[in-house]
């Protein structure tokens, strides 16, 4: 079923900022990153933030996305037309998570209308563009390997007339996002999040990438995925990337995972000011 914008319409925050009752939606890959955001959000997450791991992917990222925004949606119509409870609802819900397969289990979504959807965990930077254990605040998220191959090259969806693989972020917050992390003295850039199924291991792969998405900063393998979800639904959706390796050679001995999900962690404290003041 093709879901509308004006399914939801009541539901979408203005680019401007979000209503004070909407819940923020954070869509991560693995626990581990996670873990990272509940511990930058605070003892207070639970009140505006449901931060969820939906598995690594771009399928999985927007197949776990959607069913928490469905489900979302579905409970703030069943509340709004005075069917069920909130405690009902509640209770319907963790049953129907628990039952369900995959690590969309135990969403923690509310009844409440989300207002904002971000993509968040750890990826590759592009060399000279972002530094491993620096930030990402992305402008765009692209999928960077969604076309055809061909005798002259690789063809975008966009070029081959079946769709977009670009979906923008919102610009409003995704700018004052990267003021205040720059204001708190971490390091962190803008530009576009390139999504791809296959991580990148070599720099013939890297050049080829920068040659597709010039303005490419960071690498992962769910933004794309969860923007995708969130557009369908009619939501502003960012994309925060703590870097943990440079694009290129696969070096694993180089790989900085832990300063990636500091970073990640430090800025997930900052986040839940900017976003909710």
């Amino acid at each position: 079923m093709n879901i509308t914008k004006s399914t939801i319409s009541d539901k979408v925050a203005s680019t401007a900022g979000l209503r004070a009752s909407s819940r923020i939606l954070i869509v991560t890959a693995v626990d581990a990153e996670k873990d990272a955001i509940l511990r930058g959000l605070g003892n207070d997450a639970a009140k505006q933030f449901d931060v969820i791991a939906a598995g690594v992917g771009p399928a999985s990222a927007a197949a776990g996305t959607a069913a928490a925004l469905a489900f979302a949606s579905a409970a703030a119509r069943e509340l709004a037309h005075g069917t069920a409870a909130p405690e009902e609802l509640d209770a319907a819900q963790g049953t129907a998570a628990s039952s369900g397969p995959g690590p969309v289990a135990g969403t923690g979504a509310r009844s409440s209308a989300y207002g904002l959807v971000i993509s968040a965990g750890i990826g590759g930077g592009f060399p000279g563009r972002a530094d491993v254990g620096s930030l990402v605040v992305a402008d765009a998220m692209v999928a960077a390997d969604l076309g055809s191959q061909t005798p002259d090259g690789f063809l975008s969806v966009d070029e081959l007339g079946f769709g977009s693989s670009r979906v923008a972020a919102d610009a409003v917050l995704a700018a004052r996002l990267r003021h205040e992390l720059q204001r708190a003295g971490l390091a962190v850039s803008g530009g576009t999040a390139v999504t791809v199924s296959t991580a990148t291991g070599t720099a013939q792969t890297a050049a080829e990438l920068l040659r597709r998405v010039p303005d490419a900063a960071a690498e992962g393998m769910e933004g794309f995925g969860v923007a995708t979800a969130a557009q369908q639904f009619g939501l502003p959706v960012l994309e925060l990337r703590g870097i943990s390796n440079a694009v290129g050679p696969r070096d694993r001995d180089a790989w900085r995972i832990k300063d990636a999900l500091d970073a990640l962690q430090a800025a997930s404290s900052i986040l839940r000011e900017v976003i909710t003041s």
